[in-house]
């Protein structure tokens, strides 16, 4: 499967929900949100929800793509001057809401990674780039070439625009696919209070 730029559906307010969907669903078993909810029912329940928040501040402050409108994947980029989630940002992305949904567990968890994570990323990119927030693809289509055609349009135009790209994942399968798209991990660290590690992933500008 090939795919350029044109191919990809930037999504839009009325396309949050569905697309938080397909990313509760590529995230199930992932490690961070396995410390989040720690039950695979509550997961299947409040990530839905989780996930609502950075599709929808993706769309108002940077940029969320699908790989066709039946969303079989679902890439959040933002430009590092929105990559922290201000009050207001937050508030209106829907997370005060979407905090009562979570519970006081999950809602303190995930700030304290943001925390972590944010501290993180501006010692290793403190200057313009794009961050890649969030990538998933739904089980079913995992395998198939469909997170390639997220990536490679995007890479296409950073490099075009002579910009870097930020990532992390807490997943250590994911390490290896990422550095064949050309990033290196530039820290690798233990969150506080927790067992999991962090991988901070930086893809250089063309040199």
């Amino acid at each position: 499967m090939t795919m350029d730029h044109n191919d990809l559906v930037r999504l839009d307010k009325s396309q949050i929900k569905p697309a938080a969907h397909v990313l509760a669903r590529a995230f199930q078993d992932d490690p961070l949100c396995v410390y989040f909810f720690p039950e695979a029912s509550e997961r299947r329940n409040k990530l839905p929800h989780f996930f609502r928040v950075p599709v929808h501040h993706g769309v108002l402050y940077g940029e969320v793509y699908a790989t066709s409108p039946n969303l079989e994947g679902v890439a959040v980029w933002l430009p590092s001057g929105k990559a922290d989630m201000s009050l207001w940002a937050m508030v209106r992305s829907g997370g005060l809401s979407t905090a009562f949904k979570m519970g006081k567990g999950g809602i303190a968890g995930a700030m304290r990674y943001s925390a972590y994570a944010s501290a993180v990323r501006k010692r290793h990119a403190p200057f313009r780039h794009w961050y890649l927030q969030s990538i998933g693809v739904a089980p079913e289509f995992q395998g198939k070439g469909y997170a390639g055609a997220l990536l490679k349009p995007m890479f296409a135009r950073m490099d075009a625009e002579r910009l870097p790209c930020y990532l992390e994942t807490e997943n250590q399968k994911n390490v290896p696919l990422y550095e064949r798209y050309g990033f290196q991990v530039v820290e690798e660290g233990r969150i506080p209070t927790t067992e999991l590690t962090n991988w901070a992933m930086l893809r250089q500008k063309p040199g």
